[in-house]
């Protein structure tokens, strides 16, 4: 008999869920503003465009925490295109700026595609999402906390509110750079 592991997996197209999108081999990617503006223009379009519920998000520097559901059942959908669209950008955004690291990071994406099947040129995100269905208040309210307490327990802030890539200052009533779809909590 064959056990299949279902743990980390979006059975729920509705559900809501908290998940961990990281750069492959955690290289620092959103240590730059031009791609942290590229992960908040691609939630907003999908918010607008395809159904995509954000209800929290911390970006670090080399990893995204979110809490996100779908209107249309559909949430595996939203997110494959999520990272196939900031993968391409990135991509592209590293090819033709001025990144002083472009080389070795070009290089470090090329490698990591030959690593898997699913690639052909380079690999950006880490295929596996450590997806969790948050089905309780409790819960919901732990992960909730974890996330907008990430940059304080990595030392970047000392009040989580204070940083800018993250949905705190949603929760808190303040002006944010990015609109959300507040939890009822």
């Amino acid at each position: 008999m064959i056990f299949v592991a279902r743990a980390y997996i979006i059975d729920d197209q509705d559900g809501m869920y908290f998940l961990t999108f990281r750069i492959v081999d955690w290289v620092d990617v959103f240590t730059r503003e031009i791609y942290c503006q590229e992960i908040l223009e691609s939630f907003r379009y999908c918010r607008e465009n395809k159904g995509l519920r954000l209800h929290a998000y911390v970006i670090m520097s080399n990893h995204l925490h979110v809490i996100m559901s779908a209107e249309n059942n559909n949430l595996s959908s939203v997110l494959r295109d999520f990272k196939r669209h900031t993968a391409n950008r990135i991509w592209d955004l590293i090819n033709k700026g001025g990144e002083s690291r472009r080389d070795w990071l070009l290089d470090r994406f090329q490698e990591a595609a030959h690593e898997h099947d699913r690639n052909s040129n380079y690999q950006i995100w880490h295929h596996d999402n450590h997806a969790i269905e948050l089905v309780s208040y409790k819960f919901t309210l732990q992960k909730l906390a974890y996330i907008h307490l990430n940059p304080v327990r990595a030392g970047y802030v000392l009040e989580a509110a204070h940083w800018k890539y993250s949905s705190q200052r949603n929760y808190d009533g303040d002006s944010s750079i990015l609109n959300i779809d507040l939890l009822d909590y």
